[in-house]
């Protein structure tokens, strides 16, 4: 009887946040995982508080956000109303070409960075979990608790400190286009990149011929 009582007082007993189930553990451990369901518990993790630089991180993503589509306007209105006159004087099948190409590039740049930058980058799936009748045995395998958003984060999702939110795949936060690049968003990223470049390209050659 004093082997089994003094086994229980080293023992420490927690909740599993994934499955509700009673755990006990050897000894206090701030980081576990769960028999049951696979979810970890990391108690070193402290709460979030919302702070100024919070606020000024989110005004920032909004200011370059405005920027960058001023300097997109900027240059398609420039070009339009200073180089064309010089270059294409009379219709022709070339102002034709060059007009469409135009259109096409600015158009291209402008609704992929849209998309980029107003699009949710990645917001994870919802799974059930806290209630053992619903979490069956290893569906939330290596999942974590998001202290800040408070529901489970799966091994490919990570939290934003800027976007405050939990992403999936993302693969880093840019104050370019005032969000991150996850999941959802990474696509039109990449063809934002990829027309930004060719339509730079496009204007600095006409602007050479001019």
């Amino acid at each position: 009887e004093e082997c089994s009582l003094n086994t229980l007082e080293e023992n420490y007993q927690t909740i599993c946040w994934g499955c509700g189930l009673r755990l006990l553990l050897p000894s206090y451990a701030p980081v576990f995982k769960c028999g049951w369901c696979g979810a970890i518990t990391n108690n070193t993790v402290k709460q979030h508080t919302q702070h100024w630089f919070d606020w000024c991180n989110a005004f920032g993503d909004r200011f370059f956000i405005l920027i960058v589509i001023c300097i997109i306007l900027s240059i398609i209105c420039g070009g339009v109303w200073a180089v064309y006159p010089v270059v294409f004087s009379t219709i022709s099948f070339s102002s034709v070409f060059h007009s469409i190409s135009t259109f096409i590039l600015a158009s291209g740049t402008l609704a992929s960075f849209c998309l980029a930058a107003f699009r949710p980058a990645g917001p994870p799936p919802t799974i059930p979990w806290g209630n053992y009748e619903v979490v069956g045995k290893g569906c939330l395998d290596n999942y974590c608790f998001c202290q800040f958003c408070a529901k489970p984060k799966s091994p490919q999702t990570h939290h934003c400190s800027s976007c405050e939110t939990c992403v999936l795949n993302m693969d880093h936060h840019c104050p370019f286009i005032g969000n991150c690049v996850g999941a959802t968003n990474h696509h039109h990223f990449i063809t934002f990149l990829f027309f930004a470049l060719v339509s730079n390209i496009y204007v600095l050659l006409m602007s050479i011929y001019a």
